[in-house]
């Protein structure tokens, strides 16, 4: 049975007894003989009353606060808690002499300054609270990613953009201990993924959903905390601008793998930590002269030439490769480029001079 239900029954309960009880006092007032008729009447109006009403004021509104609640970001709830606790306080203090005042105003007036500072004690901290976890911030420097005098994050939390969940190598790199503090995912960030994984072009669907079940497995596996933050940046309606700017508020770094907030954040004074760069750092260094195995896979763009990929998919391009299109091949290491896409590593059949 369900609590909704159970005080269904009990507000038909109290209520038809309450009619019950009018039915038979307005019977008596007006001396009507048939009392027991009036009271039936009135009892089964008070029970369909109660039937049909209780939840609007029981459940319902306990629902509506529980959800108003549950979306209500948690510095604006803490600031408005600790506002009405300085208000109610301010209240008492003053409400010290207002109970030396005559009759009633000794009653009423403490109960007035009660609601009047706790309203404004609530509304004011609420309203400044961004102010106030700043300032409560540069008393404990530090303590929640602020940069240090070299310009790195001191705490090491991190927050991660919606390209880097999608990508999900962040996933493999959280395992390493690479990361080594808290991993914040903003909530328009899981707004932005839940919006393109309901999305109606099928490519971005199923991105979006690659993205939520990383960030499932992130929490899961990562040896780091992964939490979901409600700060939000106001005034700023791009994510990229939002991501941005909570990074500075929190001076923290931003892990992504997109050009384009990479540059920007850069420009900004926001340490960035790019995937990709990362990635092409710590592929294998072969220089000129080196031999390596490839399996050589389709042929390049200049006559004769063979193309291969090593496993962290690096280009391996081979003079006179294409005779050996779908097999292994010895190579010698003639040359290296490193491009804006990647590696790329020019070779020559081992027993060709």
């Amino acid at each position: 049975m369900s609590v909704e239900f159970f005080l269904r029954l009990v507000g038909m309960g109290v209520l038809g007894f309450g009619g019950l009880q009018l039915g038979l006092q307005l019977a008596t007032l007006v001396g009507e003989p048939a009392s027991e008729i009036w009271a039936l009447l009135t009892a089964l109006v008070g029970a369909l009353t109660g039937l049909v009403l209780t939840p609007y004021v029981t459940t319902r509104p306990v629902r509506l606060v529980k959800d108003y609640l549950a979306e209500l970001p948690a510095q604006q709830l803490v600031s408005g808690v600790v506002g009405l606790i300085i208000g109610l306080i301010v209240a008492a203090l003053v409400s010290l002499p207002m109970s030396l005042l005559p009759t009633p105003y000794n009653a009423i007036l403490p109960v007035i300054a009660a609601v009047v500072f706790g309203y404004f004690g609530t509304a004011i901290l609420s309203m400044r609270r961004r102010d106030v976890f700043d300032m409560i911030r540069s008393l404990f420097p530090g303590s929640d990613g602020t940069l240090d005098d070299g310009g790195l994050t001191a705490s090491r939390q991190v927050l991660l953009d919606t390209s880097v969940i999608i990508d999900g190598r962040v996933s493999d790199i959280s395992q390493t201990g690479f990361i080594m503090g808290p991993m914040i995912v903003p909530r328009f960030v899981l707004n932005e993924l839940q919006h393109i994984a309901d999305s109606n072009d099928m490519l971005r669907r199923q991105r979006g959903r690659r993205g939520l079940d990383i960030l499932r497995k992130l929490q899961q596996d990562s040896l780091v905390p992964v939490r979901i933050t409600d700060m939000d940046v106001e005034g700023y309606h791009s994510v990229d601008e939002k991501l941005i700017m909570l990074a500075k508020r929190l001076r923290c770094a931003i892990v992504t793998n997109d050009f384009n907030l990479n540059r920007i954040a850069e420009l900004q004074g926001v340490l960035v930590l790019n995937i990709n760069d990362l990635a092409n750092a710590v592929k294998t260094v072969y220089l000129p002269g080196e031999e390596m195995s490839v399996h050589v896979i389709q042929e390049g763009r200049e006559q004769g030439q063979g193309v291969a990929y090593l496993d962290d998919g690096t280009m391996v391009v081979i003079e006179q490769g294409r005779d050996f299109i779908d097999q292994d091949l010895s190579v010698k290491v003639t040359k290296v480029l490193q491009t804006a896409a990647g590696r790329m590593i020019f070779s020559k059949p081992r027993h060709i001079e």
